[in-house]
């Protein structure tokens, strides 16, 4: 049993204690006409105690009940009041319904029966006193009662809006986390995949040349090994830090003519083409995040290829207008499935669709009929400021050689 459930247990224990406490003593202050001797009697003469007793036991049993049944207690009190003038279970009966009553007009009819029914023995003494005292049995109580009810399920409302604001709260939180999760699974995926690959490349190059060329692909290997070192302790860096995440800048569009380089150093044949709008330009200036996810397409891409089909034709066109970034990585026929041995683990197409989504855009992924692979992006940019400069280079046409 849970620290919360134990709580509620123990308090639906004293609950019903101190109901039947209640209970208990209202039905010996009915019984005993409220010990009161001077009495407003409907009755010419004391009842006798084979009469008060069972009055007081129908009282109490009604208390008992108060809280499902508030007008039964109303309807015993007033019973017991013309028998035997005990109006103490009166005043409690319109407290009582009162505060657990949904609306104002069931406590004014209640409270003008009572009033009819309590006022008459008192008003035969005549004079103001009666009039207060009669008030003070039948409406004040009642409004005492309006009160604490209002009062009871307003905080209950209060404590059900924090609740909910506590677990949505709680909720977002979570969400959060999982969504950082799947975001730090994606940056090591992209980082750690590609440059394992570039060096299990590397070192495959190395064996076939028997170390003719081992000084140079050596070298090649560290750098490439010190650049996976570097971004894997920016991710690091980020988990272990409190702060903000840091702020370096991110691969874009520029860095591609470095990444279709490394593939190309590798024996893979790639082409890239940046177009803007006209012929004549370049794709305009655009944010940081979506270009960085268009990088992150083409060097899931260019992975697969060498995992795949090294020796593949690979074309990378990036074409830009105002409305719409274009984005398509196509590769050829190759030698065959995953010659290069390295490990394929399923998640790095997700990972790329889901950065082109976060971004608005869309990706599809599937072979072609010739027995390649493609893979294209169409992210729209409708929503960004008209006032991107278009830079005037020409288009650049990187024809790889093996």
């Amino acid at each position: 049993m849970t620290w919360h459930s134990r709580l509620t247990s123990h308090r639906e224990r004293r609950r019903q204690v101190e109901g039947a406490l209640l209970a208990l003593a209202l039905a010996a202050t009915t019984a005993t006409s409220d010990g009161i001797s001077a009495r407003f009697d409907y009755l010419p003469a004391q009842p006798p105690l084979f009469v008060a007793i069972p009055f007081g036991l129908l009282v109490g049993l009604a208390a008992w009940f108060r809280h499902r049944r508030p007008v039964l207690l109303l309807l015993a009190a007033l019973a017991a009041y013309v028998v035997l003038s005990a109006w103490f279970a009166v005043v409690f009966a319109q407290y009582t319904l009162a505060d657990r009553a949904a609306s104002w007009w069931r406590v004014a009819v209640a409270s003008t029966v009572a009033v009819l029914v309590v006022a008459p023995p008192i008003w035969r003494g005549g004079g103001f006193d009666a009039a207060i005292m009669s008030v003070g049995i039948c409406v004040f109580p009642a409004l005492l009662g309006l009160y604490m009810g209002a009062r009871r399920r307003l905080m209950a409302e209060l404590r059900e809006r924090a609740e909910r604001a506590e677990h949505e709260q709680l909720q977002r939180v979570l969400q959060a986390r999982s969504d950082e999760r799947a975001q730090i699974a994606r940056d090591m995926h992209d980082v750690v995949t590609h440059r394992v690959a570039l060096m299990v490349l590397h070192a495959t190059a190395l064996e076939a040349t028997k170390g003719a060329s081992a000084v140079d692909i050596g070298k090649q290997i560290g750098a490439i090994g010190r650049e996976a070192l570097t971004e894997l302790r920016s991710l690091v860096e980020v988990l272990h830090t409190e702060s903000e995440a840091p702020l370096a800048p991110q691969p874009g569009l520029a860095e591609l003519e470095t990444l279709i380089a490394d593939s190309r150093s590798l024996g893979t044949p790639v082409t890239l083409e940046l177009t803007g709008e006209h012929g004549n330009t370049r794709p305009p200036e655009l944010p940081a995040l979506i270009e960085h996810a268009v990088y992150r397409v083409v060097q899931e891409a260019l992975t697969n290829v060498h995992k795949h089909a090294a020796d593949a034709e690979t074309h990378v066109r990036v074409h830009c207008t105002r409305h719409l970034l274009h984005l398509t990585v196509i590769n050829q026929h190759g030698v065959g499935d995953n010659p290069s041995g390295l490990p394929s683990g399923g998640h790095g197409l997700l990972g790329i669709a889901e950065r082109i989504r976060l971004v608005g855009g869309e990706l599809t992924a599937g072979p072609t009929p010739d027995g390649g692979f493609e893979i294209t992006a169409e992210i729209p940019l409708d929503d960004l400021p008209q006032q991107h400069a278009i830079l005037s280079k020409p288009p650049t046409h990187m024809e790889a050689t093996r």
